[in-house]
C-alpha cells in the first residue's frame, strides 16, 4: 500500500456538505431516516452502513472539536457551555437511536451475507452495546461526561509563584531539575501545597463520579462498575485476573529494577538520603537537558526526527502543523495532560499537550505522534467503526514510537553526552512507569469493588497500594499528607476510568517491537505499519500478531521483556 499523509476530509454523500450541528432538531431527521429505511439486499445493507458511518463521523468530529476547544482554554465559558450543551442536549438523544440502529443491523437477514472476517469485531462490539444499553443510564452518562471535565477546570487553574513569576504546575516542574536542592524542595512543596488547596474539591468530585458510575453498573445488571466497564471497553481478550497477575509480575520483576535505578540516582547525586525532589535532578556541573525552546521548535525537531525514521511519519506531523492541529505549550487556563484526538471526518488528528521545555515533553510529543500516525493509517478504512481500535494496540502505536525514535533524537541535542542522557532517561521511564501503572490500576479495582467506602478508607487503601509498589529508596518522611492524595494528579481516574492498565500491556508490546527494531529495523516498521493500518478490524491478539508480537501477560513473559530493557539500559548508562 502507498503511504500518504495528504489526507482528505471525507466526502459527504448522505449528510449535506454544509450541514453544521446546532441543535438536536436539525440532526434527528438523519437518524430517523436510517431507522426507518427499508433494507432489501446485502448491497442496500452496506449502503445503509456507509451512510450511518458518515453520520457517526459528523457527530463524532463535532463533539471532539467542542472538547478540544474547551481543554485549550478552560477559562472561556462559551466553550465550556458548547461542550456541556452537546453532553446534555445532544448526546442523550443520540443514544436511543444508536441502540435502534444497532438492533436494526443485527436483526437484518442480510447480515449473514456480509464478509464475516471483515465485520467480525464490529458486529461483536455492536452486540455488546445492545446488551449494555439501558434507557435509565442515558441521563446519568450525560451528567458523568460533564462532571469528568470539571477535573480539567480545577487542575487547569492551578499555578504557583517561583522567583516572583507565576507558573502552571507543568511549567514549574522544570525547577525539579535545578542544581539548587533548596529550590527543588521549595518548588516541590509549593506544587503539593497548591494541590492541597483543591484536595477536598477533587475528593468530592471523585466520590460523586464513583456513585454515579456504580449506579450505571447496577442499572445494566452488573455487580460493580469495574465489571461493567470491562464489558463496555470490549475487554474480550483478558480478565480482571490477568490484571491481578500483571500487578504481581510488576512487584516481582520490575520493582527490584526500579530500586536499582533509584539507588544509582542517589549515588550519582552523592546524597545520604534521596528525597522526592531529587529524582529528576542531575549532579552539580551537569545542566538539565534542554531539548527545545518553544512549541514551534519542538514541532520542527520532531518532524526532523520522524523524517529519519520514516518520511511518512514526518509528513503526518507536517500535515497537522499545516492544518493548525497542534497546541503544544503549557499556559495558564489550559487543561493539564496531553492527548491525540482522532477526527473522524478530517482524518488528520489534533495533538494537545503542555510542553515546558523538558525532556519528558519530547517523550510526550513522539508518544502523541505515534497515536497520530495510527489515526492517519486507519483513516482509509471504509467505516468509522473500523477505526475504533482497542486502546491496548493504540498505546503500542505511541509507546513503540518513543523507543523507535530514540535513535534519531540527535536533532534535539548538540552534544553526544546529552543524547546518551536522554536515552538513559527514556529507558529509566520505560521501566519505572510499570509500578505506577500497577498502583493506579489496583487502586481502581478496589475503589469500584467497594463503592461505598469512606474518604478515610480510600486514603488508607491508596497508601497501602502505594507502599506495595514502592522501592523504599526515596525518603518521604514528613511528606505523608502529600502522598495521601497523590492519586489526584492522575486525570484518568476522573476522566477515563479503567483506562490505565492499557499503558502497561502496550508497553510490553512496545518493548517487543523495539526488540524487533534492534534486530531488523525495516521489518519492525513494516509490522508496526501493518498492525496500525488494520484499525479495529481484528481482535486484540490478532492485531498483536500482525505486529509480530505475542499477546501475553504472564509473569515469565514480562520478566523476559524487562530483562531485555534492563540490558539495554545498562549498556547506555
Amino acid at each position: 500500500m502507498t503511504l500518504t499523509a495528504d489526507i482528505k476530509k471525507l466526502e459527504r454523500n448522505y449528510v449535506p456538505a454544509d450541514f453544521v450541528i446546532t441543535d438536536w432538531s436539525s440532526l434527528e431527521p438523519y437518524f430517523k431516516e436510517l431507522v426507518e429505511r427499508p433494507i432489501n439486499s446485502r448491497e442496500e445493507l452496506e449502503k445503509w452502513m456507509k451512510d450511518m458511518s458518515e453520520l457517526e463521523a459528523v457527530v463524532s468530529e463535532d463533539a471532539c472539536w467542542r472538547q478540544i476547544r474547551m481543554t485549550c482554554d478552560t477559562t472561556d465559558k462559551k466553550l465550556e457551555e458548547a461542550f456541556t450543551f452537546f453532553c446534555m442536549e445532544i448526546q442523550p438523544k443520540l443514544q436511543p437511536y444508536a441502540d435502534l440502529l444497532n438492533r436494526k443491523l443485527v436483526d437484518s437477514p442480510y447480515i449473514k451475507e456480509l464478509d464475516e472476517q471483515q465485520y467480525y469485531t464490529y458486529l461483536r462490539n455492536v452486540r455488546k452495546s445492545i446488551e449494555l444499553f439501558r434507557e435509565a443510564n442515558i441521563p446519568i452518562q450525560a451528567e458523568l461526561s460533564v462532571m469528568a471535565q470539571q477535573y480539567g477546570q480545577i487542575s487547569g487553574a492551578m499555578t504557583i509563584e517561583v522567583k516572583g513569576q507565576e507558573y502552571t504546575l507543568q511549567q514549574a516542574s522544570k525547577f525539579l531539575e535545578d542544581h539548587d536542592r533548596s529550590l527543588r524542595e521549595e518548588v516541590y512543596r509549593k506544587i503539593h501545597e497548591r494541590r492541597l488547596q483543591d484536595k477536598e474539591a477533587l475528593d468530592d468530585l471523585y466520590t460523586k463520579l464513583i456513585q454515579k458510575r456504580h449506579q450505571v453498573a447496577l442499572n445494566a445488571g452488573f455487580a460493580n462498575y469495574r465489571d461493567y466497564k470491562f464489558a463496555e471497553m470490549g475487554r474480550f481478550d483478558y480478565t480482571k485476573e490477568d490484571c491481578f497477575n500483571f500487578h504481581e509480575a510488576v512487584k516481582l520483576h520490575v520493582v527490584p529494577l526500579v530500586r536499582k535505578i533509584n539507588q544509582k540516582k542517589k549515588q550519582k547525586l552523592g546524597l545520604d538520603t534521596l528525597r522526592p525532589w531529587d529524582t529528576e535532578a542531575e549532579p552539580e556541573g551537569i545542566e538539565p537537558l534542554k531539548p527545545f525552546t518553544t512549541g514551534e521548535d519542538l514541532t520542527e525537531k520532531a518532524i526532523k526526527c520522524f523524517e529519519e525514521l520514516n518520511p511518512f511519519f514526518a509528513d503526518c506531523l507536517r500535515k497537522m502543523k499545516d492544518l493548525g492541529h497542534l497546541d503544544l505549550e503549557s499556559r495558564k487556563g489550559k487543561a493539564p495532560g496531553g492527548y491525540n484526538c482522532p477526527l473522524a471526518e478530517s482524518g488528520a488528528p489534533f495533538i494537545f499537550m503542555n510542553a515546558a521545555g523538558q525532556m519528558h515533553d519530547v517523550t510526550t510529543m513522539v508518544h502523541e505522534g505515534g497515536h497520530a500516525i495510527h489515526s492517519f493509517l486507519s483513516h482509509p478504512l471504509p467505516l468509522s467503526a473500523f477505526k475504533e481500535y482497542p486502546m491496548e494496540i493504540a498505546e503500542v502505536a505511541s509507546m513503540a514510537m518513543e523507543l523507535f525514535s530514540m535513535e534519531f533524537w540527535k536533532v534535539f541535542f548538540d552534544k553526544e553526552e546529552d543524547l546518551i542522557r536522554a536515552k538513559e532517561h527514556q529507558l529509566e521511564r520505560t521501566i519505572t512507569i510499570f509500578p505506577w501503572i500497577a498502583t493506579v490500576d489496583k487502586f481502581q479495582h478496589w475503589v469500584y469493588e467497594n463503592p461505598d467506602h469512606s474518604l478515610e478508607e480510600r486514603t488508607a487503601k491508596w497508601m497501602e497500594i502505594l507502599e506495595e509498589f514502592s522501592t523504599g529508596v526515596v525518603d518521604f518522611s514528613g511528606l505523608e499528607e502529600y502522598r495521601k492524595f497523590s492519586w489526584q494528579r492522575q486525570l484518568h481516574l476522573f476522566e477515563v476510568p479503567f483506562y490505565y492498565i492499557e499503558y502497561g500491556i502496550a508497553q510490553l508490546g512496545a518493548i517487543g517491537l523495539w526488540k524487533q527494531f534492534k534486530g531488523n529495523k525495516e521489518q519492525a516498521l513494516k509490522n508496526y505499519i501493518n498492525a496500525l493500518s488494520l484499525g479495529g478490524t481484528k481482535t486484540l491478539p490478532a492485531l498483536y500478531e500482525a505486529a509480530g508480537l505475542e499477546f501475553n501477560l504472564s509473569p515469565d513473559y514480562i520478566k523476559s521483556l524487562m530483562d531485555f530493557v534492563n540490558d539495554e539500559y545498562l549498556q547506555v548508562s
